[in-house]
């Protein structure tokens, strides 16, 4: 719940800027705190941020501690409200009986962290006084990371902190009235009660309450560390961090963010990094139509609620770094945890469990289902929430057509979607949240991929892809 609220604020006020979301309230983030940035699977991925216990000055070596100046303004008044709107009704045959399902499904998250301020240190102070200083490359910290591919250390530079006491409230309300056999799987697992008239209603009302002083966001400084413990700041946003002795065989993966201006030569690279996973894609649509099937109900059920597309993503990452996946995490649901090791039987029972590492260049159903989730995990909550509403295969398949038109000449009849007025604006709206845009013109429709930096227009596709490959056939 903080984690999502905090991704909110961040996506609100720093979008595609340098501010990481505080993830937990365990986690302490002060100013010169170590925070050890974990590169990911995919060159696409935002990487992870781990803060650990230890400040800079905790590993520098000498009896004289660092002691930067600190400044502190005013940052913002925040308040903010998320939620859905969810209408639908459902009637289908299912082995010789009627069902009719009526629903509606609505959530909200408000945000109400008061007045902020912001703590930044004094840079050049900093760099003055650390300029002479020594890493001790000794320590605990700095040889576990070493040993650790993908690893960087940075620095919070500076924090968004909360000035009063706040709070975070969720609130999910569901509804459903059916006839005949009904089966529900909400977004949460709250008090339920269930009429004799077919009525099915479920409420959650869920209060965080966070204490003064608490670090909702930071900034950091990425550390070149060097094999005699010298290190130095990257004071560019775009220079990198890194260990020394990493730097002689560390691959560097060209993203899209220097993608160029011109609409047809962004969609050729897009072609081309597509191109370069279409075996996930096409393994996922070789799957058995009981297994697509059913690992498309488990997704779209997760995808219900972001935080649990994250949490099935953390579990692929531990499973593909070959370690015992965690199902009892304490933030995770009861609906997720289920639908999470639905989704890894599943997997299990497809017979292509093989990690990325284990598998090399070749791919699997893990692999590919890892993909799909990395890539939902890394969308804009706009972007998600939207989507979340389009996931039946018929429009998965509409869906692809578009993704198919970006990829190729940018124009297609109108009419050979099929879409109705209102999928046609949820469809507009969902491209236009990736940097896509969708222009009729008399019965043309035309793509264009708006020249801004970022990932958006692939992470989008690949998403697509995948899903449109689970709807295949069934």
């Amino acid at each position: 719940m903080l984690a999502i609220a905090t991704r909110n604020f961040v996506e609100e006020v720093d979008r595609g800027g340098l501010l990481i979301p505080v993830s937990s309230l365990n986690d302490t983030i002060a100013l010169l705190t170590v925070v050890v940035k974990r590169k990911r699977f995919w060159f696409w991925q935002k990487p992870k941020y781990l803060p650990t216990d230890f400040t800079l000055n905790d590993l520098v070596t000498g009896d004289t501690p660092l002691q930067p100046v600190v400044v502190e303004t005013d940052f913002i008044k925040y308040s903010g409200t998320f939620g859905d709107n969810i209408k639908g009704t459902v009637g289908a045959n299912l082995a010789n009986t009627t069902v009719n399902l009526e629903g509606k499904d609505s959530s909200k998250l408000q945000s109400s962290f008061g007045s902020l301020k912001k703590e930044e240190i004094n840079v050049q102070k900093l760099l003055r006084d650390s300029k002479d200083r020594m890493l001790d490359m000794s320590h605990s910290l700095i040889q576990q990371a070493k040993e650790k591919h993908r690893r960087v250390f940075g620095i919070v530079k500076e924090r968004i902190v909360t000035t009063q006491p706040c709070s975070v409230i969720e609130d999910v309300q569901q509804e459903g009235q059916c006839g005949g056999v009904l089966g529900i799987c909400g977004k949460k697992n709250p008090k339920i009660a269930l009429k004799e008239n077919g009525n099915l209603s479920t409420d959650s009302n869920v209060t965080m309450e966070i204490p003064i002083h608490t670090t909702i966001a930071y900034g950091l400084i990425e550390l070149v560390v060097k094999h005699d413990g010298h290190f130095e700041l990257c004071l560019m946003s775009d220079t990198d961090g890194g260990f020394e002795v990493d730097s002689s065989n560390k691959p560097r993966l060209v993203g899209m963010s220097g993608a160029p201006a011109h609409s047809s030569e962004q969609s050729s690279s897009l072609r081309q990094e597509l191109e370069k996973l279409s075996d996930h894609f096409k393994l996922l649509s070789s799957l058995s139509v009981s297994i697509k099937s059913s690992l498309l109900k488990q997704i779209t059920k997760l995808m219900q609620d972001q935080a649990s597309i994250s949490a099935l993503q953390h579990v692929l990452d531990q499973i593909c770094l070959e370690k015992v996946p965690d199902l009892d995490d304490a933030t995770m649901t009861e609906s997720a945890r289920q639908n999470i090791k639905a989704i890894l039987d599943l997997l299990e029972k497809s017979g292509q469990m093989g990690s990325t590492q284990a598998a090399g260049p070749s791919t699997s159903a893990l692999t590919a289902i890892h993909l799909l989730t990395s890539a939902l995990d890394e969308m804009t909550n706009d972007c998600f929430a939207v989507l979340g509403m389009c996931c039946s295969p018929t429009v998965l398949a509409t869906l692809e057509q578009l993704v198919q038109c970006v990829l190729g000449n940018g124009e297609l009849p109108l009419s050979s979607l099929g879409l109705a007025e209102d999928v046609y604006e949820k469809t507009e709206h969902l491209f236009a949240s990736s940097k896509i845009s969708l222009k009729r013109d008399g019965d043309v429709l035309k793509t264009e991929i708006n020249p801004q930096p970022g990932n958006l227009p692939l992470i989008l596709c690949i998403v697509i892809r995948s899903l449109a490959s689970l709807a295949h056939g069934v």
